[in-house]
């Protein structure tokens, strides 16, 4: 008896949302992907101010542009052209 009552119990706090809230976790992941978009801008833009022009500050500027349209991207954002 006491296992029926766990289980009706367990399966009542996992049908009321209390583990699947959808919406929540979108809003949250859009709120972190706005964050990172706004890092990697403002990483790119200082990294061109002070970078070196050889192959491997190319590449990390690459890098940067890439992480920030990533982001950018899923936040909704336009990305880097």
């Amino acid at each position: 008896m006491k296992k029926l009552a766990l289980v009706a119990l367990v399966g009542t706090f996992a049908m009321g949302g209390f583990f699947n809230n959808e919406a929540l976790l979108a809003k949250k992941e859009s709120a972190e992907a706005m964050r990172l978009c706004n890092v990697f801008k403002q990483k790119t833009q200082e990294y061109k101010k002070h970078m070196r022009h050889d192959e491997l500050a190319q590449k990390t500027l690459e890098s940067y542009i890439a992480r920030e349209n990533k982001f950018c991207k899923k936040a909704g954002l336009p990305i880097h052209g």
